[in-house]
């Protein structure tokens, strides 16, 4: 079958369940009166190697910007927790509605700590933890795009073989479609060919 993408019904559930597994941004904010706030979003990745820039891509734009976002571009800076399976739990916690004013960290059970050059906590509990400075934010559609240069890293030395992240060590989790989650822990290897 082929077709514009609402042939297949939601476009929302055609690109979430095609595009998998998709890499979750654990994106922790401060507000600008304080209040900190936390948020898992799939629909992020790696934008750049040079400069070093992360992104995550929020629903809304203008007034109807989720919060994260909303800090995210305010205080023009945020940080990318990575989501690995001993988190996953938490972080399901923190896709709760909430109202602004509640504090996520509070609400999940994870502990904030405090970073090295941006305002915002970052996850005590992650083994990676980017901090970032806001490069750009992109309406697209229905949805702003926020874009992080990468000021700062955090790495667990768990994760870490000769000072180097290790890939098999980092219990990565992918978000698939629904409630549908993904480990990273059945990988292969393929030689690239020249």
């Amino acid at each position: 079958m082929d077709g514009p993408p609402d042939a297949f019904g939601s476009p929302y559930r055609l690109l979430s369940g095609a595009v998998v597994p998709r890499p979750i941004a654990w994106v922790s904010t401060r507000a600008p009166n304080g209040t900190r706030n936390l948020a898992p979003y799939s629909f992020s990745n790696v934008a750049s190697v040079d400069p070093p820039t992360l992104l995550f891509s929020s629903v809304g734009t203008g007034d109807d910007l989720k919060d994260s976002a909303r800090n995210a571009i305010e205080t023009e800076e945020f940080v990318f927790n990575v989501v690995t399976e001993d988190v996953v739990e938490a972080m399901n916690e923190t896709s709760a509605t909430l109202d602004p004013s509640e504090d996520e960290f509070e609400h999940a059970g994870v502990t904030p700590a405090d970073c090295v050059v941006v305002d915002a906590p970052r996850v005590a509990e992650a083994a990676v933890s980017f901090e970032c400075r806001l490069a750009e934010s992109i309406e697209v559609g229905t949805s702003t795009l926020v874009l992080g240069e990468v000021v700062h890293a955090h790495v667990d030395d768990s994760v870490l073989t000769d000072g180097k992240m290790d890939t098999q060590k980092l219990d990565a989790v992918g978000r698939m479609a629904g409630n549908e989650y993904t480990r990273t822990t059945d990988r292969f290897s393929l030689e690239r060919p020249p």
